[in-house]
């Protein structure tokens, strides 16, 4: 087989090419081929991977593919445990140091963990230590500029001032390529830190192990005790250059009882391996006119199969080709959309869309062996497995979209990886919040169920759905879990029972209405009956005597003093309160409508919410309540349906008005543009369909509820080669409503579309115009789906 290179892609001169090959294997495509795609690269100039990074700066700005294994980036500080907030990512704009790159990272995520194998390259004198940053020179950290730093998709490049070192960034899917270039004469360095790890804490690496192999290769692993607990990632490294010299080092403090014996090797330069859990490597190279290129391969599984995952994605040190590929790769992904609208508004939504292909994250290797819930190996058969799963975040939009976007081979692999993992769980459930393949057991709800439905609704098969019915069934009827007993025989949590009582109940019962659906869909009439009773379950949290969803305890009494706005510790909600959450029954707001006495009743509660007058100190505490309106919580995600609910009480006007100030105050293309985190996309999610003038109020239902559009025209390029166009004219500051609507030519009479309409292709053609003439919008109209009728 031979590979030619041109100026912008590589082109395979037989039929099987490799570009097949590595898509088969590694599920992100890294060579693709000229003669079968055309590359929209204008998109890439669209994307600015520093926007959005959020106040905490929980976006990294680095070298990944889309869903792929490897996030290559630099790491600005690590803290101790208890100040890791705003470093979640790894890197954080505000900052002037960087530490070094590591390999694994959460594109913003309320929590955190990873920071693998950070490596730094130095021109000098070398440090073992990180240093102080507000102390320069005091440890292997250097100074940088915004000024020489580039970031795009699949490329990041800066130069670390105090080594003179340009360093480059890109990657495949399972493999990080790092270019180093020195300044002549000078030493050359490399400086490989184990203990390094985001979130970090006294004791967090367990074990780890380096050793240096006949051929140069060098390997290792390290377990940590992070927020997968026991989670176990290995490395293969190479480097384009011979080494001279390595120093290998036991960085862990003395002070620890028992070290065991000494491994051989009488000093640092002459051990080839060590084993422990304070490791620190240098390798040195003799200073040459071409630059360093160092490929660094992860498995889950093994150091054998980490080496097998380089041979197969990088077998040369060509760093330009695996841009170039990356590059392309990137292109291709982001050109599923075209987006005519304000510059602003461009770059916020293709950078959406590139913070929305982040993951989940591919986590098996080439012969598809991955490590499982059980911390097992396990092999993938007829499906790629993936994870790092914020199931309480993604389930609201960010699946969703890729349902439309990746409906086949992303999705029903998704539901694949979630169904073997509810086989090798321990505990025989479905994931929750699963990091590399690792329970976490961050957050509340079982949303791996919606999210199984709303693909077997859509249609998307590929996955065995009795199967997957059985293990959403085993999940929601497992009692140890998250007060699950309590729920099943009650019909709610108690909040005396469990501190997050209340949200708990609201979420239960729309994930069991999924259930249901997914039941009747294939004829499960038991199934869909019990859980179809269990998605009413809401209802015996709400209060009627003050329309609030209140903690309520074991014998039947809600619990007093009650107050609306009291959020966090004691109060009965997850990261929220009353004021989000009494209006969280997305399978039934025609219900929620019935119980407050009428739709001008629910107009009222939105409006005293989104107008309320609130301290944002009085939040200060509760994490990840950020991008307030009132106490409508943007950066929350169990805010983010609340402006469509308008339009169930016969008020799209009012929806209108709401999406327009959220799109004006919460997102922005600079370095914190968006008022939260992104929780694994979203955030951009959202923002993308609202951009695009509806959203997917209720998964499971395949309905997208209308809003408002904020761009002037999009064409979504679906995988089924159908193309759905949004068409907004008149659009203006002043003309921000909808005075007319129309599907294919024709008046659009619902307040709704269809997943079936978004997949056939078509045109959505609004009017827009000043609220005075906004005809559709004050029209009788079909409401979306609700169980209960008006």
């Amino acid at each position: 087989m031979k590979i030619l290179q041109s100026s912008t892609v590589l082109v395979c001169t037989r039929r099987l090419c490799l570009a097949a090959i590595l898509l088969e294997l590694a599920w992100c495509p890294q060579f693709v081929s000229s003669q079968t795609a055309t590359v929209p690269q204008d998109r890439l100039a669209e994307v600015n991977p520093f926007i959005g990074t959020g106040p905490e700066g929980h976006t990294f700005p680095g070298a990944t593919l889309p869903f792929g294994m490897v996030q290559l980036s630099p790491d600005t500080q690590i803290r101790a445990f208890k100040q890791s907030y705003k470093w979640a990512s790894g890197y954080r704009y505000e900052d002037s140091t960087i530490l070094g790159f590591s390999h694994t990272h959460f594109s913003g995520s309320g929590h955190s963990d990873l920071g693998d194998f950070l490596v730094q390259p130095i021109s000098g004198e070398v440090r073992l230590e990180p240093g102080d940053v507000e102390k320069p020179l005091s440890g292997y950290g250097s100074r940088f500029s915004h000024k020489q730093e580039h970031a795009e998709p699949g490329y990041y490049s800066v130069d670390l001032q105090d080594y003179g070192v340009h360093a480059e960034l890109t990657a495949t899917a399972r493999v990080g390529v790092h270019r180093y270039s020195f300044p002549s004469g000078k030493p050359e360095h490399l400086l490989m830190d184990l203990r390094s790890s985001i979130y970090n804490y006294a004791g967090k690496v367990l074990w780890s192990r380096l050793r240096i192999r006949e051929d140069g290769t060098v390997t290792g692993m390290r377990e940590t005790r992070g927020w997968a607990p026991g989670r176990q990632l290995y490395f293969a490294m190479r480097f384009s250059q011979p080494l001279m010299r390595h120093s290998l080092y036991d960085r862990e403090p003395l002070a620890v009882e028992y070290k065991g014996f000494k491994t051989p090797g009488t000093t640092p330069e002459d051990t080839q391996a060590m084993e422990g859990r304070g490791l620190v490597a240098v390798f040195d190279f003799t200073p040459t006119s071409s630059p360093l290129i160092v490929k660094v391969a992860l498995s889950s599984v093994s150091e054998e199969g980490a080496v097998a995952n380089m041979d197969a994605e990088v077998p040369g040190f060509d760093f330009d080709a695996v841009h170039a590929a990356a590059k392309s790769t990137w292109a291709l992904k982001l050109g599923v959309l075209d987006i005519s609208a304000g510059e602003d508004v461009r770059k916020n939504l293709y950078t959406a869309l590139y913070h929305a292909m982040m993951s989940p994250n591919l986590s098996m290797d080439v012969d598809g062996s991955y490590r499982g819930p059980d911390n097992q190996v396990h092999r993938a058969k007829g499906f790629h497995f993936v994870s790092n799963l914020s199931l309480w975040d993604t389930y609201r939009a960010e699946q969703p979209l890729m349902t439309l976007l990746e409906p086949q081979e992303r999705t029903s692999d998704l539901v694949n990886s979630m169904l073997a993992s509810q086989n090798y769980s321990p505990f025989g459930i479905l994931p929750i919040w699963q990091e590399q393949g690792i329970e976490t057991w961050c957050m509340i709800g079982y949303h791996a169920v919606p999210e199984i439905a709303d693909a077997y609704m859509k249609g998307i098969r590929g996955f065995d759905a009795d199967l997957a019915l059985k293990a959403m069934v085993t999940s929601a009827t497992y009692a140890p879990y998250g007060s699950l007993g309590d729920y099943m025989k009650l019909g709610y949590v108690p909040v005396d029972h469990d501190d997050e009582a209340a949200s708990k109940t609201m979420e239960y019962a729309f994930d069991d209405w999924t259930i249901s659906r997914m039941a009747s869909a294939t004829k499960n009439k038991e199934v869909a009956a019990e859980f179809g009773h269990r998605a009413a379950n809401w209802r015996n949290n709400f209060n009627v005597k003050d329309g609030f969803v209140e903690p309520r305890l074991a014998n039947g009494e809600y619990r007093v003093p009650f107050d609306p706005a009291k959020a966090g510790a004691g109060s009965g909600f997850t990261e929220g309160n009353a004021w989000q959450y009494s209006w969280y029954q997305p399978q039934d707001v025609q219900g929620l409508i019935n119980l407050l006495g009428g739709k001008q009743k629910l107009v009222s509660k939105l409006d005293a919410m989104f107008d309320a007058k609130i301290d944002t100190k009085d939040y200060a505490a509760v994490e990840d309540i950020s991008g307030m309106i009132g106490q409508y919580i943007h950066g929350n995600e169990p805010s983010h349906h609340l402006a469509y609910l308008y339009d169930y009480a016969g008020e799209p006007l009012r929806t209108q008005e709401r999406l327009r100030n959220i799109v004006q105050t919460q997102y922005r293309p600079a370095p914190d543009g968006l008022v939260g985190n992104d929780d694994l996309g979203q955030m951009s999610a959202w923002l993308i369909f609202t951009s695009l003038g509806f959203y997917p109020v209720a998964p499971g239902s395949n309905e997208y509820v209308i809003g408002r559009p904020f761009v002037d025209e999009a064409t979504m390029h679906l995988p089924n080669g159908k193309s759905f166009h949004v068409v907004a004219t008149g659009m203006s500051d002043q003309n921000a409503y909808v005075t007319s609507l129309t599907l294919n030519g024709k008046p659009l009479t619902r307040m709704y579309l269809r997943h079936e309409e978004l997949m056939a292709g078509g045109e959505l053609r609004f009017v827009m115009g000043p609220k005075a003439e906004a005809k559709w919008s004050r029209e009788h109209l079909e409401l979306p789906f609700s169980i209960s009728k008006q």
